[in-house]
């Protein structure tokens, strides 16, 4: 698949690379994995002179080995061998000076797990040398807590060198139409509700879809269920890579959220245990898990529930995960069928979530959420409140048009009566034509 979208963030970097000819930058990226930062970084520098290097978790003689071949494979010289990465980047930085030079360090967090003392290295090579040299650095990080971490806490070292942030998102729903349109002119809504199901707009998944010429919903389903497919692994790579050895638990707590069990006091019983830290750490350090509230709710209100933030990961977590069994017997035959047995069900929330993202991409409003109470038996599919024009549309959301109701609607916003003053109220009913 040809690279898609990102001009803003494209034009940006080239703005920055174009600064570093007489002054350096230092430019941060992070986005999940998977999202097109390396795609990114190699697009906005295809006319410069680049060096690429990638952190391993290595031993660091090892690591700076291979970093040296690559540095002098792009005809700079390194004099003598190096062993510790700050030689390299000081040879790097004295280098910019007569040249101007753009570095790319890709998965700059896991430094970490080489040496957490080449931070330190980094912060003093920089302070030392980048007033008089023309270097465009690039770090670019798949793990957004510890990379906000290392460039905006205080006790850090790079604390305040970023000259630059850029986060990376999945492609908008537009986006994803353009690129389904332009393999296949003739795939609809329900392609691209399979799509967005399958994908979320992270890049490597849709372009895996798109090279395999699977535009069309049961031909997305085919790829992603099928022998060797990335669908039916990255899900559980990812969680060893983030989480190391204790990455049984965060499977059972997402796969429990995928299920529905999305409150706390539900896992915790389920579990046996207080999972209170895990779900902490899967929110604030991963984003794999956001907590959401009704709307309307007060500030202190208990009435939460978990969501995972990914779609990619809710079809890995629901589907896939559960019925691991089937993969490792090679009996895919047996998990199409419990997947397909349940789909119908579950792509209505995934219609949900497609024309939540849809509205908040292109309707005007101060807040974009759903509505439920406490006892559950009042949910609203989607709330758009604008507190600017005082205006709230209630949405209710259905595949089939045709099993739409809005007296249901209204009896469920009549129990909201009270918090609706001085609003003007919408109703509205959403099926899969509305996408």
């Amino acid at each position: 698949m040809r690279f898609y979208g990102r001009e803003e963030e494209l034009a940006e970097l080239r703005r920055i690379a174009k600064q570093s000819e007489t002054s350096s930058t230092f430019t941060v990226i992070t986005g999940r994995r998977r999202v097109g930062k390396t795609s990114l970084m190699f697009k906005s520098v295809d006319d410069r002179k680049y060096v690429y290097l990638f952190v391993s978790r290595s031993a660091e003689p090892t690591l700076c080995s291979r970093m040296q071949s690559d540095i002098e494979a792009a005809g700079i010289p390194i004099i003598g061998k190096a062993t510790e990465f700050r030689d390299l980047f000081k040879a790097l930085m004295v280098y910019s000076k007569s040249e101007p030079l753009t570095v790319i360090i890709d998965e700059f967090q896991d430094f970490k797990y080489v040496d957490s003392g080449i931070f330190g290295s980094i912060q003093e090579i920089w302070d030392i040398h980048h007033h008089d040299s023309r270097m465009n650095l690039i770090v670019g990080g798949s793990v957004h807590s510890l990379m906000i971490k290392l460039f905006e806490d205080s006790n850090e070292p790079l604390f305040g060198r970023a000259t630059s942030k850029i986060v990376l998102r999945p492609f908008t729903v537009s986006l994803m139409r353009e690129i389904l349109n332009d393999h296949d002119s003739e795939a609809d809504n329900h392609d691209l509700l399979t799509l967005h199901m399958l994908t979320g707009g992270v890049p490597k998944y849709v372009g895996v879809l798109m090279d395999a010429g699977a535009t069309r919903s049961e031909s997305m389903m085919e790829s992603a269920l099928s022998t060797g497919s990335i669908f039916l692994r990255d899900g559980r790579d990812m969680m060893a890579v983030d989480f190391g050895k204790d990455y049984g638990t965060y499977l059972s707590i997402l796969e429990l959220i995928a299920s529905g069990k999305n409150r706390r006091s539900e896992m915790d019983g389920i579990l046996d245990m207080d999972v209170g830290a895990y779900l902490k750490r899967l929110e604030e350090e991963n984003q794999y898990i956001r907590h959401m509230k009704p709307l309307f709710s007060g500030k202190g209100s208990r009435n939460t529930r978990w969501e995972i933030s990914d779609m990619y990961l809710r079809f890995f977590f629901r589907y896939v995960e559960p019925n691991s069994s089937y993969i490792e017997s090679g009996r895919y035959d047996l998990l199409k069928r419990r997947v397909f047995s349940d789909l119908s069900s579950y792509e209505g929330r995934v219609l949900e979530d497609l024309l939540r993202k849809e509205i908040s991409e292109e309707w005007t409003y101060t807040e974009v959420g759903g509505y439920w109470n406490r006892k559950g038996d009042v949910e609203i599919d989607i709330v758009v409140k604008d507190d600017v024009e005082r205006k709230v549309t209630f949405i209710e959301v259905k595949r089939n048009p045709d099993k739409l109701d809005m007296s249901v609607l209204a009896s469920k916003v009549e129990t909201l009566k009270g918090e609706l003053d001085g609003f003007e109220i919408e109703l509205r009913g959403m099926s899969i034509e509305d996408v």
